[in-house]
């Protein structure tokens, strides 16, 4: 980040310092395909939510549909998005299938993991085969997976630096060929307005290629996790081991979060988005959590350079309180 604080030009600019910003610009996006092992196009977005916004506004299809546990920002971008049910992290086929079988081609929002409880939506190929033998485009939220799990078979796919250590606001579009979107003219080959944020970018490159990292140490977070696991919302579900939601037997959400603050552990109720509503949060009421269940979940994440010795605390911490 500090090498392309020096290339202040804009990379949309002629002159030679434009084209020193622009070659850096275009090695970023290689080195971020290279590590997401993407063979489509990458469009760099201000995060994941503008890239959702991209995706679900200017894709060249006629509906919209999303799975009923999608962040927010999906919601805001297809207000009129038809909703599939996803009781326990499972998307509900019959309902994909209607909203497949309407008129015109359907763009289907699904997260490969969600971010409140860590369960795996896109465990396999199978929605996406669905998807597209019914003449759909997969979008898969990919904020909280991408660089830890391989991304899923989709169509595009939505990326945030922030959630594997890179730096805040800045992310990207993948898709799999700029014909599945309609230009409005800007940055990014024309699908973007703003200048890049080189900066942003070329940290966004390097914690990708940092990403590995997550992957040697997964089998400490799986350990953790299981030790956790009898707490874990959605049991039967595919969880990812770098997110848990768990329900305290008798504490609420908040009075836990309070006694975890104390203790040195930052968790949240809910995602970060929406963790400072004291509503139940729409993810819980989608996965079919129970309402008394639900005011005593908290979300626990990992981190990049989350410790051995921090899970360990925490699993005794957790005990303590239960």
């Amino acid at each position: 980040m500090e090498d392309a604080f020096a290339l202040w030009a804009n990379p949309s600019s002629p002159h030679a310092e434009g084209r020193k910003a622009k070659a850096a610009l275009e090695d970023a996006r290689e080195r971020v395909k290279r590590a997401l092992d993407w063979e489509g196009e990458v469009i760099f977005t201000s995060g994941a939510s503008e890239a959702l916004a991209i995706a679900l506004g200017r894709a060249r299809a006629d509906r919209r549909a999303a799975s009923a546990a999608e962040h927010d920002a999906v919601f805001r971008a297809a207000r009129d998005a038809a909703i599939l049910p996803a009781d326990g992290g499972r998307i509900d086929s019959a309902a994909l299938a209607a909203a497949l079988a309407g008129q015109g081609p359907c763009v289907v929002a699904i997260q490969q993991l969600n971010p409140e409880t860590g369960t795996l939506m896109l465990p396999g190929d199978g929605l996406a085969a669905q998807v597209r033998a019914g003449g759909g485009l997969l979008l898969a939220d990919c904020a909280q997976s991408a660089g830890k799990i391989a991304l899923p078979d989709c169509d595009m796919a939505v990326v945030s630096a922030h959630k594997l250590g890179g730096p805040v606001g800045v992310g990207a579009l993948l898709v799999r060929d700029f014909a599945l979107l309609e230009p409005v003219g800007g940055h990014e080959r024309g699908y973007r307005a703003g200048t890049e944020n080189l900066p942003a970018i070329a940290g966004f490159a390097a914690a990708l290629e940092r990403a590995g990292d997550w992957r040697t140490d997964a089998a400490e977070r799986l350990a953790f996790a299981e030790t956790l696991a009898p707490a874990r919302i959605a049991p039967g579900a595919d969880h990812a081991p770098h997110i848990l939601a768990l329900a305290h037997p008798a504490m609420s959400a908040q009075a836990l979060l309070i006694r975890l603050d104390a203790m040195g552990f930052a968790v949240s109720a809910g995602s970060a988005c929406s963790s400072g509503t004291l509503k139940k949060s729409r993810v819980l009421d989608a996965f079919g959590v129970a309402d008394d269940v639900a005011a005593r979940t908290i979300r626990v994440s990992l981190g990049w350079n989350t410790t051995a010795d921090e899970l360990e605390r925490f699993a005794a911490a957790w005990t303590s309180l239960t």
